[in-house]
């Protein structure tokens, strides 16, 4: 029995020679420090220091307005600060509550954990709270300013929030510049590389470079995998993302070679068909689960995206006016029909709207487009895509350059019918088209803009790829994600890219 297992003292056996043996407790490589743990520990010290700073220059301010207000010494006419607070180190057993109850939340161990704003705020609620006990039951005889405590709550809740939200404006101002970027490498098929690139490149605000790449399907045996790894140590790279973890060859041997070499490795399920919510991954005991959450962009989220809506739209309404104006006016001389154009198309839940557009095309235009079917440039058949469309006016063609035309679609947002941000309405002729797990887009209210529109816009020609951006975009909203779509939704138009 045991004559058929491979000797490791036997220097000539051909499996040690092709290295399929090697002990992985002593490699031949150098031990690199994990890159991923030096960066989430400097991510987490940066995050720390700010922290401490800002509350205690909302405990020290608020120290010194209640100390010099005649206003704060007639409310509080008793003890105005206490005793504990002309102590050298007050603030040592205030930071040390505060950044426990905010470490405790989990707000330094994710990477997205410094935009978690709102379980930020409770953590500062919940520790002023227990400073308020903790103080009155170490001096009950004592009574303790409450003007103190208050607008230390108010100006450390204010440093906080725009201490964490200038610095995510500083990442990324930096990593806009190319500055701070993790190289990583991709392993997959093209299509889940390509999947895997998209995502990267809009969610996590360049955060990541892609460097390289290797197609699984031309990996023949365990033979090439020592030059893969030497390529991938080569480029300085600090994380391999796999996007067909069940097709590498010798998994554990591949992630002790990344390992060892200080490589961190993400597996990426991109080719897991998946319900389209948030996942979170859960173990349960040593086995890993993934969880579904609430979807995005509903109840509090719905209303607080509906109100930057209603404020956005009406402010840039009132700006543009003028603009709107001349429009109108120029359409109107250029041919024959109505300003507007208004066509049925595909809302929330399923609803049928009519989208407001400034008309670009012939009066006859869907008739038209009938005899045009055999030239659309879209895979799938679900879209109609012409970069010589023959029904677009003079004047169309230049609204359609700048996105122009969609202007009149703020009256739309202004109605409860769209969003500013958010996946673009379709025609109820591109609908037909849908398969089944397409109508995901629909649980929320369709946009002006999007991420397919900052992604490409008419160079994206499949439309699984614009689905998926949709999707994409559902699962990580947030306010800061709708101003940085409708940022890049300008530089796109200045910039005329894919256009048509």
């Amino acid at each position: 029995m045991m004559k058929n297992v491979p000797n490791p003292e036997k220097k000539s056996d051909p499996e040690i020679e092709k290295g399929q043996y090697q002990d992985q407790r002593a490699p031949n490589i150098l031990l690199h420090i994990d890159q991923g743990v030096a960066v989430a520990l400097v991510r987490n010290l940066i995050l720390l220091l700010f922290d401490a700073t800002f509350i205690s220059l909302g405990w020290l301010l608020a120290k010194w307005v209640v100390m010099n207000s005649e206003y704060f010494q007639s409310v509080d006419s008793f003890d105005l600060i206490g005793t504990a607070t002309n102590q050298p180190g007050f603030l040592l057993p205030i930071l040390a509550i505060t950044i426990g109850i905010i470490s405790a939340a989990g707000l330094y161990s994710r990477r997205d954990s410094r935009r978690r704003f709102l379980r930020l705020i409770s953590c500062l609620t919940l520790a002023q709270f227990i400073l308020i006990v903790l103080a009155f039951l170490y001096r009950p005889g004592v009574f303790i300013s409450r003007s103190l405590f208050l607008l230390a709550w108010l100006f450390t809740l204010t440093f906080v929030l725009m201490g964490r939200f200038l610095l995510e404006l500083a990442v990324i101002t930096v990593r806009s510049k190319g500055i701070l970027t993790r190289k990583i490498f991709l392993i997959g098929t093209p299509r889940d590389t390509l999947a895997a690139k998209i995502a990267l490149k809009l969610i996590s605000n360049r955060e990541f470079q892609v460097v390289g790449q290797l197609d699984l399907s031309t990996i023949e045996g365990q033979q090439q995998w020592p030059s893969v790894l030497e390529d991938i140590q080569g480029k300085g790279i600090g994380e391999v993302f796999v996007c067909s973890w069940q097709s590498i060859p010798n998994p554990m041997s591949f992630y002790w070679n990344l390992k060892t070499a200080g490589i961190n490795l993400r597996v990426l399920p991109v080719g897991l068909e998946l319900p389209y919510q948030s996942p979170q991954i859960e173990m349960i005991g040593r086995m890993p689960t993934i969880q579904f959450t609430t979807p995005a962009i509903i109840g509090t989220d719905f209303w607080l995206k509906r109100g930057f809506d209603l404020t956005f739209s009406i402010l840039l309404l009132i700006f543009i006016s003028p603009i709107l104006l001349f429009i109108a006016v120029l359409i109107k001389l250029d041919s024959p029909g109505p300003i507007f154009y208004k066509q049925t198309r595909l809302g929330l839940r399923g609803r049928h709207f009519k989208v407001w557009k400034f008309r670009t095309m012939v009066i006859n235009a869907d008739q038209l487009m009938k005899e045009l079917e055999a030239k659309n440039e879209l895979k799938g058949g679900v879209l109609f895509k012409m970069k010589d469309d023959p029904r677009i006016t003079k004047i169309g063609k230049v609204l359609r350059k700048y996105s122009l035309d969609e202007l009149p679609q703020l009256i739309n947002v202004l109605r409860g019918q769209m969003s500013l941000v958010g996946p673009r309405p379709l025609p109820l002729r591109d609908v037909e088209g849908f398969a089944p797990h397409h109508f995901a887009r629909q649980n929320v209210l369709p946009g002006i803009t999007g991420l397919w529109q900052v992604s490409g816009r008419s160079d994206i020609i499949d439309f699984e790829n614009a689905f998926r951006l949709d999707v994409m975009y559902i699962n990580n909203w947030s306010l800061l994600l709708d101003f940085q779509i409708l940022w890049k939704t300008v530089q796109v138009v200045l910039n005329r890219k894919g256009a048509y």
